[in-house]
């Protein structure tokens, strides 16, 4: 569709910006790797859907009609000792698998809503798909890239290797030396491999394993890695566009992948690979046995030693989009207070500009020279989210508008110099960015949207959820943080009120 601006994209598959060409003309199907419901969801994790959801804002404002696709990992996600941390979960929490992946996907979906990111088109679940994963094995074995050792069947990397070089190891830049040192699952079942970097695709299971199918293998569970390959083939065909998640997530996960497709079907799954970078926290990547980490709800209500006060969702929002979705992001208490005063400028320079109004009377009909700088920086917006979404060069952009629109508010800038209908775009655009791309909202008392009434309905939520858990600390927590900005909840018969003290 030639109407539709062309973007460029950074395929960690080809590791440069390519222009983006989709299967079908208008169309894309992007999938993006979700959460595994055991816990709750940590920050970088917020960053990664907030990166994607900017993404996929951006794609359906320049026309493409998109079919986004976010699965929940609720079986098979192993940890090092073998356990399934669904399981683990569960013996921790002392509930049914099916209640903890419950449990955190709600909390998931509520901090979702938090940061005001857009629900995907297609949330598939790993426990709803166990048909299509059981499939998906027989395939690889009818194509001789797996087999079959006491009830559990592996890919056989070396073999799939060897007949495929230009395919393993491709996508993570690994090579099979490095695999054998560093395979996540070297620790599980070992003497039934025949190599160490050969990884699980359906696990016998254990009699004490509560997840368990039948298969004609054995009864069990599919692998980690399974799921993905399966869902996405479902819902979006054996190769589709994007394929997007977490930097920690292209090795193992996503070169697993990829070797499953190609060992089903002989196909790519994905024409272009997306990768969300890591957070680091004072300059040093995140770490709880380090005691070196901070959730989303210790920076909303302040209540880490690594920052001075809390700070707002869309401001925690705002500052994860300083930085493009491909650099590390440092998060320190100085650069949040400074996201925070830009969050706040870039809110009341809009509120200025929607109420100003324009002055067609004193206008000759000629463009002035700050039309054309307006025009120049609203295209350069467009230009950094056209260049592999960058929300940093965009945010730059909008910035220096602001500046015009706040020369015209304090009349260092005669409004004849601004045409009517410069200054009309001028408005639309910096709407369409902060609400619309960007998914900001705005946090300031007189929103008349109701951000701020809709957002402690979201806090109350996650409260109630946790009362009913009976997980006081948490319901306690929010209560004391709330009370501390101010605001008092009070517990009735007829539910739950809150008031500005």
């Amino acid at each position: 569709m030639s109407d539709i601006r062309p973007v460029k994209i950074y395929n960690s598959l080809s590791r440069e910006k390519e222009v983006f060409t989709p299967n079908n003309p208008g169309r894309i199907g992007m999938y993006v790797c979700g959460p595994t419901v055991y816990n709750d969801v940590h920050l970088g994790n917020c960053r990664t859907f907030v990166s994607f959801d900017v993404i996929y804002r951006y794609l359906l404002h320049i026309g493409y009609k998109v079919r986004y696709v976010r699965n929940i990992t609720d079986v098979g996600h192993l940890l090092d000792d073998g356990e399934d941390r669904m399981a683990k979960g569960a013996r921790l929490d002392q509930l049914e698998p099916m209640e903890v992946a419950q449990k955190y996907t709600v909390g998931f979906h509520d901090m979702m809503r938090i940061f005001n990111t857009l629900p995907p088109s297609i949330e598939p679940r790993a426990t709803g798909h166990i048909p299509e994963q059981i499939d998906m094995v027989q395939s690889i074995l009818d194509r001789g890239y797996g087999y079959e050792k006491n009830g559990s069947v592996y890919f056989d990397v070396i073999k799939f290797a060897k007949e495929n070089p230009s395919v393993y190891g491709r996508l993570s830049g690994r090579v099979i030396d490095e695999l054998l040192a560093e395979s996540r699952e070297n620790l599980k079942n070992q003497d039934e491999k025949k190599h160490p970097a050969d990884f699980a695709i359906w696990i016998k299971a254990s009699d004490e394993h509560i997840m368990r199918w039948k298969s004609a293998w054995s009864v069990g569970f599919p692998g980690w890695h399974l799921e993905c390959s399966a869902m996405s083939t479902k819902y979006l065909g054996k190769t589709f566009d994007i394929h997007g998640g977490g930097g920690d997530l292209k090795f193992p996960h996503h070169e697993n992948e990829v070797a499953q497709n190609f060992g089903s079907c002989g196909c790519q799954p994905a024409n272009y690979w997306m990768h969300a970078n890591m957070l680091l926290l004072n300059g040093r990547k995140m770490s709880k046995s380090e005691g070196n980490t901070i959730s989303p709800q210790e920076l909303f209500s302040g209540e880490s030693p690594f920052v001075s006060k809390g700070y707002s969702p869309m401001v925690v929002k705002f500052f994860m989009l300083m930085a493009h979705y491909r650099s590390t992001l440092d998060i320190t208490d100085e650069a949040l207070l400074a996201a925070e005063k830009g969050f706040r400028k870039l809110m009341e320079t809009n509120r200025l500009l929607q109420n100003m109004p324009a002055d067609p009377g004193n206008f000759d009909g000629s463009e002035s020279e700050t039309d054309r700088a307006i025009l120049a920086l609203i295209e350069e917006a467009y230009k950094g989210m056209d260049d592999d979404f960058n929300t940093a060069m965009s945010i730059a952009a909008l910035s220096e508008l602001g500046g015009y629109v706040n020369k015209l508010a304090n009349n260092q800038l005669s409004a004849t110099e601004v045409a009517p209908w410069v200054l009309e775009r001028l408005k639309s655009v910096f709407n369409t960015f902060i609400f619309d791309i960007l998914g900001l909202q705005d946090e300031s008392a007189g929103d008349s949207n109701g951000t701020v009434e809709g957002l402690m309905e979201l806090i109350l939520d996650m409260r109630s959820n946790a009362r009913a858990q009976k997980d006081w600390a948490t319901s306690d927590k929010i209560r004391d943080a709330l009370a501390e900005a101010g605001i008092q909840v009070k517990d009735g018969k007829d539910g739950v009120s809150w008031s500005k003290q």
